[in-house]
């Protein structure tokens, strides 16, 4: 057997077999009558939001080269069984368990499961099975670590990166998680708006793309000034499509019942991603370059990415102004960052951590009521101190989690496991025989 990888099966069995003894608990606590029509779409918008990692995935594998296409695909598809199992363990208590002084939940509150059933909340999930919301918000956890691929691709260790997305999930994403959703999280205390995510998903991955482009380094590729072609841009335009339909569970699902700010935040997200899918194509043209296929997808992910702490607190015509404006500022963000010797693969932290960047301070100018427009300063003033926080602490903290995931385990290839692909050193898989023939691997 083989030593490295005994360690996490190990662990596995452990939990398989820790499961075995832990029995069925009725929820302490109970909200009111379940709603059939709130849970029929929140079951909906929960599979809609599971689609979106797969969608990740051919986003992510149609940019990389073919010798890494495979390997990154599975860096993305990995996280739904890592995430998941971590989920039930601890990470849905830490994240909404029992407030330890608005930083963090109890890890008692629903370790394993426990009390997490066919009930209602009524704090978390009034109308719903507080096991529904369990899995919806789940889906959030799993994609968030995966969106961070797009930073290291073509050079992160396989084992290395489970270890890190598990460290990630803990020290990282459920912090803010809890201090952004949960009833007595400071940050929501606060009156921080984060409608779905720009927050805790898309700020926190793309801070961590950005460590872990300082942690690994530059690919031996781009150190030499080698263009990057993209494998397949067709899986890029049907990720981008999974992802846009996917979206509507990620953003409209987090009203948590079939309602009008449901029907609000649905609308919003496609306009918003329409509005940035033109703008970024259009800039582009403007700016003397050719209108691609690459461009649309990135600018309709952007569009998603700025409109999803909004989406259920501004108008449909504010959301295309979201949309255009996050548009805007990520291409310059991109075109500032391929000037410089950051080796971001996948542009993570111009996309989606300038897209939150953009969406969280938008969202403070114009959430309806309670944002500048208005004439309302309290929450924009509170929205800036969140960003300082946490811009710091994703960045700080994940800076952190790849250097004690790199003492653990060398996070990084060797050389000549880069130069024949990740595919292969990593995974023995491949897309075409060429790069085996190349590099003596037999069939």
């Amino acid at each position: 057997m083989n030593r490295h990888w005994s360690i996490p099966f190990g662990i596995l069995a452990l939990l398989a077999a820790g499961c075995l003894a832990v029995g069925e608990e009725a929820p302490a606590v109970t909200g009111g009558p379940i709603d059939l029509g709130d849970t029929a779409w929140l079951l909906t918008a929960t599979g809609l939001v599971l689609l979106m990692t797969p969608g990740l995935s051919f986003f992510y594998g149609g940019m990389v080269s073919k010798k890494n296409v495979i390997s990154t695909m599975l860096q993305s598809f990995i996280a739904l069984g890592v995430i998941s199992l971590l989920w039930i363990v601890v990470g849905f208590s830490l994240c909404f368990g029992s407030s330890l002084n608005g930083l963090i939940g109890d890890p008692r509150t629903y370790f394993m499961f426990k009390g997490v059933g066919g009930a209602t909340h009524p704090d978390l999930a009034p109308t719903i099975p507080l096991v529904v919301f369990a899995m919806f918000q789940l889906k959030f956890a799993v994609i968030t670590p995966a969106l961070i691929t797009g930073s290291f691709a073509e050079r992160v260790r396989f084992s290395a990166y489970l270890l890190f997305i598990c460290l990630f999930s803990l020290f990282i994403y459920s912090p803010l998680a809890h201090w952004t959703w949960h009833p007595q999280g400071f940050l929501r205390q606060w009156g921080v708006l984060d409608f779905a995510g720009g927050t805790v998903v898309h700020m926190s991955a793309g801070y961590a793309a950005l460590a872990a482009a300082i942690v690994l380094g530059r690919r031996t590729s781009h150190e030499d000034g080698a263009g990057q072609t993209p494998s397949n841009i067709p899986f890029v335009l049907l990720g981008t499509g999974m992802l846009w339909f996917g979206w509507f569970g990620f953003n409209a699902g987090s009203a948590l019942s079939a309602n009008a700010t449901a029907a609000m935040a649905f609308a919003t997200t496609h306009m918003a991603s329409a509005s940035a899918m033109l703008g970024w194509v259009f800039f582009d043209a403007a700016r003397g370059r050719r209108p691609s296929a690459l461009g649309a997808c990135i600018g309709a992910v952007v569009g998603l990415v700025a409109i999803t702490p909004a989406a259920g607190f501004v108008s449909v015509a504010h959301s295309v102004v979201i949309g255009f404006v996050a548009s805007i500022v990520s291409n310059l963000a991109v075109h500032w960052k391929s000037r410089s010797t950051l080796d971001d693969t996948l542009d993570v932290f111009p996309c989606h951590g300038v897209g939150g960047i953009v969406g969280m301070i938008l969202t403070g100018l114009l959430a309806r009521d309670v944002g500048l427009i208005w004439g309302q300063t309290t929450t924009f003033m509170y929205h800036m101190l969140a960003l300082v926080i946490v811009s710091s602490f994703s960045f700080l903290g994940s800076l952190a989690l790849f250097k004690l995931t790199d003492w653990i385990l060398p996070i990084r290839v060797t050389k000549e496991q880069e130069a024949v692909g990740l595919d292969l050193s990593q995974h023995g898989e491949f897309m075409e025989l060429e790069p085996m023939r190349q590099f003596g691997y037999s069939e």
